[in-house]
């Protein structure tokens, strides 16, 4: 029986980390927090892409840009939609996480979903080093385990 798992990597790769700067407060730690787990990974800095874009609607193109250069071998996305009076938040959300998966399997490449989907600004803040962990570095991790498995594919 064949059994594939991630491995660790010994040569890191390019990546690329896409920012909404909407709810800035909130991205702006989910990046510290992506960036803090690459440097842990061993990732030097000239492999490191960062941009920020306006809003999560503007994640996926920015990642189809990315992923049609072929210059990255994942592609991060970080973001916070936040439920607010109206049924945009429902919209945005549909957007961006189909966006997101159309370009991983037009691409062939991971684009890891770390888009904040809450309710609230306090369930965001919880998900960027509260009591429900760190997303930004959960979708560092997310990212260097799924390269490492399509690299033995």
């Amino acid at each position: 029986m064949q059994v594939i798992d991630a491995q660790p990597i010994p040569d890191c790769f390019n990546i690329a980390l896409i920012v909404s700067r909407y709810h800035r407060d909130i991205t702006n730690k989910l990046l510290s927090g992506a960036l803090a787990r690459l440097d842990e990974l061993g990732f030097e800095s000239e492999r490191i892409t960062t941009i920020w874009v306006p809003g999560a609607v503007e994640i996926p193109l920015t990642a189809q840009r990315l992923a049609k250069s072929g210059n990255h071998e994942a592609i991060v996305c970080l973001g916070a939609v936040i439920f607010g009076e109206t049924r945009h938040f429902d919209y945005v959300c549909e957007q961006v996480s189909q966006g997101c998966q159309q370009v991983a399997l037009t691409y062939d490449i991971p684009v890891i979903f770390g888009v904040l989907t809450t309710n609230n600004v306090e369930q965001a803040h919880e998900r960027v080093g509260g009591s429900k962990g760190h997303m930004g570095r959960q979708s560092i991790d997310a990212a260097y385990e799924l390269v490492s498995t399509l690299n033995q594919l």
